[in-house]
């Protein structure tokens, strides 16, 4: 069965023409249809509406009726201080700047001679030597550990953040200065036991100094939410044969 909405059909000449658009997406052929299908909801509800007229009566183009129909239909709740600043408040470390600390680790690395499990066992019962005996970090490091860094005996020297994986980084930056993490951090690179051993805290950004920012963020969040309900509707509404929309990730509507 082919596609067709409100029994108009979607051709194989429109689906490939915006291939080429979705060629890292997981699916391409499947996300290039439902944006061909969402744009043609958008459209046909424009010539609904008679949206269409340029300067000097000239029909647009198609992405400007797009853009015409959004402002006439999307309703865009306003960004409000109070709330601008709630989402400071609720992300503080995210406007922290400056902030460094000193930190060592082992790494266990994962190879087909050193299956998961079998680290993980091992760096359970070092990590437990550790937290009773944690004068033997340098040691242990210099023993075990599958990084450059064990030849020091796991010091990492002075890090920033966004010098590390997002998951090792976010363990990191809750460690108080000496704590050694209490468990076991498994990223790409394997499982590894981590301690903190000096932090600076930096200083914290004035809220005056990125509101602006948080404004245009929220501002952003706040006219996705509106054009994902609006499409909801529209697609709710719609004779739509041959795809299945519910769900679905498009630039459209992300």
């Amino acid at each position: 069965m082919g596609i067709a909405i409100n029994g108009v059909d979607i051709t194989d000449a429109q689906i490939a023409s915006e291939l080429p658009h979705h060629r890292h997406a997981a699916n391409p052929l499947k996300q290039a249809v439902h944006e061909v299908v969402l744009r043609q909801l958008l459209l046909q509800e424009a010539a609904r509406l008679g949206v269409g007229a340029g300067l000097e009566g000239q029909p647009l183009d198609e992405d400007d009726l797009i853009e015409a129909l959004f402002e006439l239909e999307l309703r865009v709740p306003p960004v409000t201080d109070d709330a601008c600043r709630r989402y400071y408040q609720g992300r503080l470390e995210r406007y922290r700047t400056g902030a460094v600390l000193e930190a060592r680790h082992i790494l266990f690395q994962v190879t087909p001679a050193a299956p998961l499990e079998l680290l993980r066992g091992t760096a359970e019962l070092l990590l437990a030597e550790l937290q009773a005996n944690p004068e033997r970090f340098e040691e242990l490091a210099r023993t075990y550990s599958n990084c450059p860094s064990g030849a020091v005996g796991g010091s990492l020297g002075q890090l920033q953040r966004g010098q590390c994986v997002p998951e090792f980084e976010a363990l990191l930056f809750r460690l108080q200065p000496g704590e050694l993490a209490g468990r076991l951090l498994e990223t790409r690179f394997g499982l590894h036991i981590v301690q903190v051993m000096r932090s600076d805290p930096g200083h914290l950004v004035p809220y005056e100094a990125v509101a602006a920012q948080i404004a245009d963020e929220l501002g952003r969040q706040s006219w996705q939410r509106a054009l994902h309900q609006y499409m909801r509707i529209l697609a709710g509404r719609a004779a739509i044969e041959g795809v299945e929309l519910e769900g679905v990730d498009t630039p459209l509507v992300q």
